[in-house]
């Protein structure tokens, strides 16, 4: 990222916002926060199980990374490829099945492609997470087959967060942490009045190798040859946004810029490092209380431009681009007596290059068009929820990033996804509530899994595609049961997914030099020989969660001065098949449980917690390794100070306190390179933020 627009154009929005409204102060518009994904019409009781993280609950939780920050929610796991690059895995499915949005929009990057390839986004930025679990292809295309990740923040303010008198507000966030010497700020300010609103914001995060509870070998320059580090695992990253909405009396239209770079070691190999830039220029707004069919229209629409560098030592290796549009237009009609629901349509188009050695996909262009339409039915008891989308992909490759590769086949392949998905919920009681979701879901193959050929060094393979691969189709079902009484809640849900056409690498049983040579007997390091294709597989599971008041208002005990003590608990378990070979799918988590004790008392917090994570040992014959259980534990202390208009939070965190040595089931580095893939050992946090 330019320096220049990180310092220069942010501190530039931010003094104009002060001196527009001279730092008058204001009380904000208090606006009823819902959940908003896979929830177009706002409905305070959503059908598909999702889960929100937000204000004190994400602060503590937080972590360098979106994977690594949602690791140990109900359902949710983490690809952890070291601390630097780390996606979400829902209910087993990772990659292209999982959705990653910003405010509901699309995020345009490479983490889908492979492992060591980090989300754009920093956490500190992020105000709110949401997390819906299950196929949510009907609202957010075939990629979202697995789930959705819904990152938001108020960089387009939807809503004027004064009066017209004006004011400012804001907050700032710094923090230090033991296990990988960290050292991270951001801050955000927000002005504005009834008419206008400016947002800025700019986030910073250094750390160096990550410390494990075990001696790890290290050949990187300048690095001990033996440490309780992961080597190559340091990292330097630095975002910053501007943006603003003009306000009207039935809606708004906004604009932001933003601006991601990361400069972050591989770990799998000690001298590769990935130089990373992304620039996402978004446009949002809303008309409502409108005549006609419609009551209502929202509109999306971003252009991204991403980059990175894979650097092996000071030297430029492989170059990967990555540049696209998307726009969604979402109309909400009038009632058609109790019937409410949208209508949509979403373009996407991108184009994607990699240029060196390494490339192991070719250039390419994929462009989608969907339609979709989602309907409620209020009754009685509850409400019926039902909806479908149709699509049409057209995936293209050529060789013209780089004419002198001639292993890519060339061509185009269009397909046609059709998903549908019906739901209900029944109130059965004013304490219970039954939910019951049906899907079926499709999804185009993508660029890579079609057309892809060449050395993936990161995850120790030569991958191929295959262009006559078939859509990916799986039908689905989940049932919820939830439960609440004052301070007192639990839920339930099980779930199974059965796909026709399930596309994964399978082994060949051959091996690869890294010129394609199959079975060499050079003596080359030996690569897995890995095939997209098409298989029959079964996902099955249940997640559980709840909580239960111990102490203090409402608990099994009264001891209101000493203030409150809840229990919280989850569990998950999920199961993959490949029913075509009888064998496990590879790189599932473990069954786990947890729990968490949560006191509060006036200004103070603290909680001490526990996650247990059973050994792996469903895990396929050839290319990955069993695991061994653990259990990590850790604790949080929080102390609020009230500040007249303004609050300060400190806290202070401590993970793995027994410094237990673990290894991901879910991590690809179990399977290729098993010593470095070792999770952090023991480390604290100490961070401050203070909101005004």
């Amino acid at each position: 990222m330019s320096p220049h627009f990180s310092r220069g154009a942010v501190a530039a929005a931010v003094s104009c916002a002060c001196l527009a409204n001279c730092w008058a102060q204001s009380d904000a518009a208090t606006l009823k926060e819902v959940t908003v994904t896979g929830n177009p019409l706002g409905s305070a009781d959503a059908v598909a199980p999702t889960t929100r993280l937000e204000g004190d609950e994400l602060t503590l939780r937080r972590q360098g990374t979106l994977g690594q920050t949602l690791d140990g929610l109900p359902g949710v796991g983490s690809t952890y490829f070291g601390p630097n690059a780390s996606r979400p895995v829902i209910r087993g499915l990772d990659g292209d099945r999982i959705r990653v949005l910003q405010n509901s929009g699309a995020m345009l990057d490479a983490s889908s492609l492979s492992f060591d390839h980090a989300v754009p986004s920093d956490p500190l930025t992020v105000e709110r997470i949401e997390v819906l679990r299950g196929p949510g292809a009907l609202l957010y295309g075939g990629s979202a087959v697995g789930g959705v990740v819904n990152l938001i923040d108020n960089r387009i303010p939807r809503a004027p967060l004064f009066d017209a008198k004006g004011g400012v507000t804001g907050a700032a966030e710094a923090g230090l942490s033991t296990g990988d010497k960290g050292r991270d700020g951001a801050l955000l300010l927000e002005s504005g009045n009834d008419r206008y609103a400016l947002h800025a914001d700019v986030s910073k995060r250094r750390t160096d190798d990550v410390a494990v509870p075990v001696e790890l070998a290290c050949s990187k320059p300048g690095s001990a040859q033996l440490a309780r580090r992961i080597c190559n695992s340091a990292s330097d990253t630095e975002s910053g946004s501007v943006g603003g909405s003009l306000f009207f009396d039935h809606g708004y239209l906004g604009a932001s810029v933003t601006d991601y770079r990361s400069d972050y070691g591989t770990v799998a190999e000690d001298d590769v490092t990935i130089g990373m830039r992304s620039r996402r220029y978004a446009l949002a707004g809303e008309w409502r209380q409108l005549p006609g069919w419609f009551s209502s229209v929202k509109l999306q629409a971003a252009h991204t431009r991403y980059r990175h560098t894979e650097f092996e030592g000071d030297e430029a290796g492989t170059r990967f681009r990555n540049q696209g549009n998307d726009l969604r237009l979402e109309a909400r009609h009038q009632p058609i007596g109790p019937l409410e629901g949208v209508v949509g349509l979403q373009l996407d188009s991108n184009r994607f290059s990699a240029e060196g050695e390494e490339a192991f996909a070719p250039a390419s262009r994929t462009r989608q068009q969907a339609l979709f339409v989602y309907e409620e039915l209020p009754t009685g008891w509850g409400k019926w929820t039902l909806g479908g989308r149709v699509e049409r992909v057209k995936v293209r490759s050529d060789r013209s990033s780089d004419p002198d590769v001639t292993r890519f086949e060339t061509g185009e392949r269009s397909f046609t996804p059709h998903s549908l998905a019906g739901g209900a919920l029944v109130k059965l009681s004013p304490a219970w509530q039954f939910t019951a979701n049906v899907a079926h879901s499709e999804r185009a193959p993508r660029d890579y899994e079609l057309f892809a050929n060449g050395p993936h060094l990161a995850t120790a393979a030569w991958e191929t595609g295959d262009a006559s691969l078939a859509k990916e189709k799986s039908n689905s079902v989940d049932l919820g049961l939830a439960w609440q009484s004052g301070p007192h809640k639990a839920a339930l849900n099980v779930y199974a997914s059965r796909f026709s056409n399930y596309i994964g690498l399978v082994d060949t049983g051959n091996t690869r030099n890294a010129e394609g040579e199959v079975n060499p007997t050079d003596g080359d390091e030996a690569l897995a020989d890995l095939r997209y294709a098409g298989v029959r597989a079964r996902f099955h599971g249940a997640e559980a969660s709840g909580t239960v008041r111990l102490l203090g208002a409402g608990g099994l005990g009264r001891a209101d001065t000493i203030g409150t003590l809840d229990f919280l608990w989850r569990a998950d378990l999920v199961r993959a098949t490949n029913l075509d070979s009888g064998e496990p799918l590879p790189r599932i988590a473990p069954a786990r449980l947890g729990g968490t004790l949560s006191w509060a008392q006036g200004a103070w917090g603290a909680q001490l917690g526990v996650d247990l994570v059973r050994a792996q040992r469903r895990v396929p014959a050839e290319g990955q390794r069993a695991t061994d259980g653990y259990a990590l534990w850790n604790a949080a202390l929080s102390y609020r100070v009230p500040l007249g208009g303004s609050e300060l939070l400190w806290f202070a965190r401590v993970d793995n306190i027994t410094d237990a040595l673990a290894y991901s089931a879910v991590s690809v580095l179990t399977t290729t390179a098993f010593p470095k893939s070792p999770l952090p050992g023991r480390s604290a946090r100490l961070g401050v933020r203070l909101t005004f």
